[in-house]
């Protein structure tokens, strides 16, 4: 036996004099996935309302949050024909994609919450099959760079868009977090997909968090607080039975000051569809703005 291991160490070491398949090579490490993310003040919510709601919308939002809104155009921003007006509301808790369908609005369009603009959009793609999304909406052209729409597992659909030319926005005084709900069966599958996508991390993962914070007061929750470079995410997950509004907000918006930002918001035409409770870590309110958009706003709790 110790002379067949002779043996053997012998051949393996004239293979690796001779540069054969045992030689020893350096080990090919896969290239790291790239980061596509840009930062959270390229995060806006999708909002659609009714072309004759659009100026109204504007001056509540813009009351409420402050900041300004870009000049308003007309443009075709969809793969097939479609005319909308469509603006960009920034404000510095949150950015609003705004769109004033004045024609029927194609399909997916309009079920997306959220846009991310991506540093390479085939990149993006590519990274979101990787995760385990589904691409509904393949890349097209827009007036100003090209777009796609995605669905994660659970059923979240989100936009992805790129710039031909790299826009420049100021950063947010406070993060807003895209709202998401899941139910049990894909809330596992969700989070490991868009936490591979996006780089991010589970910030905190409670499943006895307060129900008040989806209308029920009298049960607990699982909840789950994702940061990434796209910005913040809460993702709530429960058996669906949801009171109205909950579920039907998109974005939660951090202000200082809650109740005079609620003040503000009564004062420039938005109902106050949840008044404020209080959960484990903030104040949280959500109302309903002229058009039809609804928005969770709340204040942190100092611990």
């Amino acid at each position: 036996m110790q002379v067949r291991s002779f043996v053997l160490v012998g051949l393996l070491g004239a293979a690796l004099a001779a540069g054969g398949p045992a030689a020893a090579r350096p080990l090919k490490r896969p290239a790291p996935a790239p980061v596509v993310a840009v930062a959270p003040q390229y995060d806006t919510t999708h909002v659609y309302v009714a072309p004759e709601d659009v100026d109204r919308f504007v001056a509540s939002f813009l009351a409420t949050f402050g900041g300004a809104s870009t000049r308003q155009v007309v443009a075709t921003v969809t793969p097939t024909p479609s005319s909308t007006t469509s603006q960009l509301l920034q404000t510095p808790v949150g950015t609003v994609s705004l769109f004033g369908f004045k024609t029927p609005i194609p399909y997916p369009f309009g079920a997306e919450r959220t846009g991310y603009l991506v540093t390479d959009l085939d990149a993006a793609i590519k990274e979101a099959r990787k995760a385990g999304a589904d691409v509904l909406v393949a890349p097209f052209p827009d007036p100003i760079g090209r777009d796609a729409v995605i669905q994660w597992p659970g059923g979240v659909n989100t936009q992805l868009y790129w710039h031909t030319t790299k826009p420049s926005y100021a950063p947010f005084e406070t993060v807003p977090e895209n709202r998401v709900y899941v139910s049990p069966d894909r809330a596992d599958a969700f989070v490991k997909s868009f936490l591979r996508f996006s780089r991010g991390k589970v910030v905190s993962d409670n499943r006895k968090a307060p129900g008040a914070a989806i209308g029920r007061p009298n049960d607990e929750i699982r909840r789950i607080y994702i940061e990434s470079a796209f910005g913040k995410m809460t993702v709530f997950v429960s058996d669906g039975h949801l009171p109205f509004p909950f579920g039907r907000e998109l974005t939660g918006y951090e202000v200082k000051d809650l109740a005079a930002t609620l003040d503000k918001a009564k004062t420039a035409g938005a109902t106050l569809l949840v008044p404020p409770v209080a959960l484990d870590d903030r104040q949280s309110a959500i109302v309903q703005f002229p058009g039809g958009y609804i928005a969770e706003i709340h204040a942190m709790v100092a611990k």
